[in-house]
């Protein structure tokens, strides 16, 4: 009954974000990307429960990329996906082995994203999907604004949702108002079966810089992700002005 209590009430923060950025249509065909990670398999779930009672029916799959570590067994998320009622498919690919060995790329994560897109994109593309499901959540979010803007000299992030001309998919990312620790604490909660990532890269982006940087800098401005986060939706960037519901609560709140 606790787990189901801790479900609910994520499942109500992944509701307002669909409902602010009107991210499910009745009818969609939704596919979760599913890495194995925490993010993916707590969205997974999450939507998963949102589909018994949202009022606008939807289609839910899941797809891994699997790009070729050793070690990464994905058997427990398919036996998550069978109890959960969701189709599960797995592919696999050589990324790995082409980013690493025979291209040996000084900026791995570059390729490596380039080319887990590709294979995701045909996989949707195959089976018909509308949208993709993303895992990036709130801290997700404030880490690429800062990435951005330290070092490209912008203001920009990934949008809550995202059409996508060539694949005609949109993206949508339901996680964004859920911080990082929250989805941690859901994961831990409901004993969900996570896939290590033994990416020799997984430590030393510049995302990772970045939020270390922001762990530091939290300690002495505790409120400092959510004023970043406020501050996107209110210039607003680019994508992120949520529906006039958002406002109107806001303005209930205060």
């Amino acid at each position: 009954m606790e787990n189901l209590s801790i479900l609910n009430d994520f499942t109500g923060t992944v509701r307002r974000a669909v409902d602010d950025y009107d991210m499910i249509a009745a009818g969609d065909r939704i596919c979760v990307g599913v890495s194995g990670g925490k993010d993916s398999l707590v969205l997974l779930v999450a939507l998963k429960h949102l589909q018994r009672f949202y009022p606008k029916p939807f289609e839910l799959e899941a797809v891994t990329i699997e790009l070729g570590f050793e070690g990464m067994d994905f058997a427990p998320v398919a036996a998550l996906c069978s109890e959960l009622d969701i189709p599960y498919t797995c592919f696999k690919t050589d990324i790995r082995e082409v980013v690493f060995d025979v291209r040996k790329e000084p900026n791995p994560c570059s390729l490596c994203a380039k080319m887990r897109r590709g294979a995701l994109n045909g996989v949707i593309n195959e089976k018909g999907y509308n949208k993709l499901a993303l895992g990036h959540h709130f801290d997700d979010a404030v880490e690429t604004f800062l990435m951005s803007l330290l070092f490209e000299g912008r203001l920009s992030c990934f949008r809550p949702v995202t059409f996508l001309d060539r694949s005609g998919v949109t993206q949508i990312r339901p996680l964004i108002y859920a911080g990082e620790q929250k989805v941690a604490n859901v994961a831990a909660a409901l004993a969900l079966p996570i896939v290590e990532n033994p990416c020799p890269e997984d430590r030393g982006s510049k995302r990772y810089e970045i939020k270390t940087l922001l762990k530091g800098l939290s300690e002495q401005y505790p409120d400092m992700k959510s004023k970043i986060f406020g501050a996107m939706q209110r210039l607003p960037l680019e994508g992120w002005e949520p529906k006039e519901n958002w406002r109107l609560r806001k303005g209930k709140e205060t």
